[in-house]
């Protein structure tokens, strides 16, 4: 069953021929038959060259240092403050269990 099948000497191809035959003489007809010449666009006017998109002056490089200092503080304050809020609720479940399991223990010592 795992030995491996190998076809007999007559079938088996030499070395040097190949399995697929060449490729010659095979003529494919035109997309169309209606005899015109194709359209050739026409050619596009090469652009000047352009200058750097964004001119940095003293000015802009200073509100855009703030506005990032600004947009990092806000993520960070929005961060901080989602953790501590996840804080208070972990805290707050864990005394409501303390005090259900005290509660639910302990029927009669009310």
């Amino acid at each position: 069953m795992f030995t491996p099948k190998i076809p007999p000497p007559d079938t088996a191809p030499t070395p040097g021929t190949s399995l697929v035959p060449p490729l010659t003489g095979l003529v494919h007809p035109p997309a169309c038959t209606c005899h015109h010449t194709p359209n050739v666009p026409a050619p596009v006017p090469a652009a000047p060259p352009a200058g750097p998109a964004v001119r940095f002056t003293p000015g802009s490089l200073l509100v855009a240092a703030a506005g990032g200092t600004a947009v990092v503080l806000v993520v960070g304050t929005v961060l901080v403050s989602m953790l501590l809020a996840v804080a208070i609720t972990a805290a707050s479940v864990a005394v409501c269990a303390v005090v259900l399991r005290s509660l639910l223990n302990r029927p009669n010592n009310r």
